[in-house]
């Protein structure tokens, strides 16, 4: 479990650029802007995402093994091939491994031995579903509940070791609701005709993957309404996605004695010692009221549906590493049902994905080795720095903030810990049993059991400065905000979000509104909520946030007014963190990008001036094709808005880029200045 709010936004950087414009060749930098992505029949003040993306939208339909594609589509897709050939690298060198090696290689062969996968069937779980059937109270209930997440499954809550968020120097262990098998407790509330054929999808999910363990169909069609029933349950007693963003209403430390107090059903002294945890003070429980009602609802639940439910844990946690028909099964309704998605992704992708996951920074260590220029990282931080000035000066110059806010804001501005393509200290993996001859389930089984005790024996703990919270590999990056740090791992930092070859204009539009948009994640309706130690603490004044909250509003009001899909809105409120940064970082590039020599030459190229061609290059980031099935399942679960709207809604609300393309009153998207969003 980790809690650490992860920006899928994203960066990109093989080489960076300074504030200095150098010369580049002209051919190059034409291509960083093609008119052929363009369709210049839409107006940019009528829908400037069409505009600016709508040929290269037409030219680039979903692929059938995706949900979305994309810039950032094709980022993940050359980094898989990397990897891929990493991979086959270890497999066909014939000299002596080390022992990371030798574990990435048995793991990924193992996975990609379907012959012996298939042969087995579902035969791995077979011992774990007649240990459950055998249990013959709810005390032994909960101890195999205990045992299941000992390998990092969860049936009924999750926990985890993470930083105390008003202590943030030591590692507490966290409770969160969880134990459910839809995406959202939303889908289990909701009545309209998506939801319910999900759910009814869902139910014949439960019952072919109960069938093909063996149960006759009557008796799983049974056990299908026991599971959704009582996951139903614990949904309606779950806090929504919105409720779950306030920092203040999810931090509630306790004792066992507490929490015993609270839910009084389980035994939470034997549960610790089950999961391995014997000497536990205070610790954080983010949904109280779940627990609270986690314990009647096992009370009033009968042994029988308890068992009947953990037995569908064991078997969809496995199904993705079981025979092809029970990952068949499974991705019809995880990717199909859900999102439209048609093909699988190649078996090579997915087993790689494993890979990653159970030896991510072994297999770092080989990525950085071959496809990380040292050089990045020195210019990667120099950038950085020009973005952190760019938005101190933007802070001292708020005409709505007190200059007691202003001052603890620059304070934690400056304190801001940036890290950049790889740790300084890498993960022993001396202890993870990982082995050729053994099966591809219980090279997995061992691995998440690694993973969960290397977390809880974090437990009581000082926080390690020097972990990552993502692998160099992973094309992603994050904010932290009880760390105040800011990571972009190696994978990230080469293009095509960043292009060597092209104008400042594009390159501080793209990645440049990118590294602005993770800074401000440290001041946005969360961020603001912690200090420069990354402690959860209200440092502004009362006066400031109140003025803060108010000019936040024009955001929620402004997204969840736009329109998707005909019909549906944006949750402005649930995508209020995500959107305050995308405009955030759109100012303070701006402004960093001011400072160039280039922008004050002001030549343009290809008939675009640089301040249009900065404007560009941001909405070419965020340019995609999506099924209308996993945008309307995003609309629901993601704390980002969709594409089009992360480029139409904060564009409109800068001056400078009304000014750029000549927008008025006559256009569609045109916003009036008293109903413009102005924040940092």
């Amino acid at each position: 479990m980790n809690f650490i709010r992860q920006i899928s936004i994203l960066l990109v950087i093989a080489t960076l650029f300074s504030c200095k414009t150098e010369k580049k060749d002209n051919n190059m930098v034409n291509n960083a802007i093609n008119k052929a992505d363009m369709d210049t029949s839409v107006k940019p003040g009528d829908d400037f995402y069409k505009y600016s993306n709508g040929g290269w939208i037409k030219n680039n339909p979903v692929p059938s093994d995706k949900t979305r594609y994309g810039s950032f589509s094709i980022l993940y897709d050359n980094n898989q091939v990397k990897l891929k050939s990493l991979v086959d690298e270890l497999l066909n060198d014939k000299n002596e491994k080390n022992e990371d090696d030798k574990k990435i290689s048995a793991i990924f062969k193992t996975g990609m031995d379907t012959l012996a996968i298939d042969k087995i069937g579902f035969e791995p779980i077979k011992n774990a579903l007649s240990e459950i059937s055998k249990i013959q109270t709810k005390d032994e209930f909960m101890q195999y509940v205990a045992k299941m997440h000992t390998f990092n499954s969860f049936p009924l809550f999750y926990i985890g070791a993470m930083q105390d968020d008003k202590n943030s120097s030591m590692v507490i262990l966290h409770m969160n609701q969880g134990g459910l098998g839809l995406p959202d407790r939303d889908y289990y509330t909701e009545n309209d005709e998506r939801t319910k054929k999900i759910r009814d999808d869902y139910t014949k999910l439960i019952i072919k993957l109960f069938s093909l363990s063996g149960e006759d169909e009557k008796i799983a069609k049974e056990k299908a309404q026991k599971i959704l029933n009582f996951e139903t349950l614990l949904a309606k007693n779950s806090l929504t996605r919105l409720e779950l963003r306030d920092p203040f209403t999810t931090y509630n430390k306790m004792s066992v004695d507490e929490l015993q107090k609270l839910s009084p059903s389980i035994n939470w002294k034997v549960y610790f010692e089950n999961v391995g945890i014997n000497s536990l003070q205070d610790f954080n429980v983010r949904t109280t009221n779940f627990f609270k009602q986690l314990s009647q609802i096992l009370d009033k639940t009968n042994l029988n549906t308890l068992k009947t439910y953990l037995s569908w844990n064991t078997i969809i946690d496995a199904s993705s590493y079981l025979s092809s028909d029970f990952e068949k099964a499974t991705f019809d309704f995880y990717g199909k049902s859900l999102s439209g998605q048609q093909k699988m992704r190649p078996r090579w992708k997915r087993v790689l994905g494993v890979t990653n996951g159970a030896l991510g920074e072994a297999v770092g260590k080989l990525y950085v080795e071959k496809y990380f220029p040292k050089e990045a990282k020195d210019r990667m931080l120099k950038l950085i720095e020009n973005l952190r000035t760019a938005f101190a000066k933007r802070i001292n110059n708020l005409d709505w903030m007190s200059d007691v806010t202003k001052e603890k804001a620059i304070s934690k501005l400056k304190g801001i810990t940036v890290k950049v393509g790889y740790p300084d200290k890498w993960e022993d993996y001396s202890k993870l049993n990982i082995k050729e001859n053994s099966s591809y389930y219980e090279n997995i089984i061992n691995a998440r059991k690694f993973s969960f005790n290397k977390n809880i024996k974090k437990i009581g703990k000082p926080y390690d400065k020097l972990e990552w919270g993502m692998t160099p590999q992973t094309v992603n990056a994050y904010y932290s905000p009880n760390s105040n740090e800011i990571v972009f791992p190696a994978a990230i930092l080469q293009a095509p979000f960043f292009d060597m070859n092209a104008d400042d204009a594009v390159n501080y539009g793209a990645i440049g509104v990118v590294i602005g948009h993770e800074m401000t994640h440290g001041f946005d309706d969360q961020g603001k909520n912690y200090d420069v130690d990354g402690n959860l603490n209200s440092w502004w004044t009362k006066e400031d946030s109140i003025k803060f909250a108010g000019r936040t509003q024009a955001l929620v009001k402004q997204y969840s007014n736009y329109t998707e899909l005909d019909s549906l809105k944006v949750n402005g409120k649930l995508t209020l963190g995500e959107n305050i940064a995308d405009l955030g970082g759109l100012n303070i590039s701006w402004d960093a990008y001011q400072m160039t020599n280039e922008a004050k030459e002001n030549k343009s190229v290809e008939g675009f001036t640089p301040a249009q061609r900065f404007y560009l290059a941001y909405s070419k980031v965020w340019r995609q094709t999506i099924l209308p099935e996993e945008l309307m399942r995003r609309l629901k679960e993601d704390v980002h808005s969709p594409g089009d709207a992360r480029v139409n809604v904060p564009l409109f609300n800068l001056e400078t880029f009304y000014k750029t393309f000549n927008i008025t009153e006559k256009d569609k998207l045109y916003r009036p200045k008293d109903k413009r969003a102005i924040i940092w």
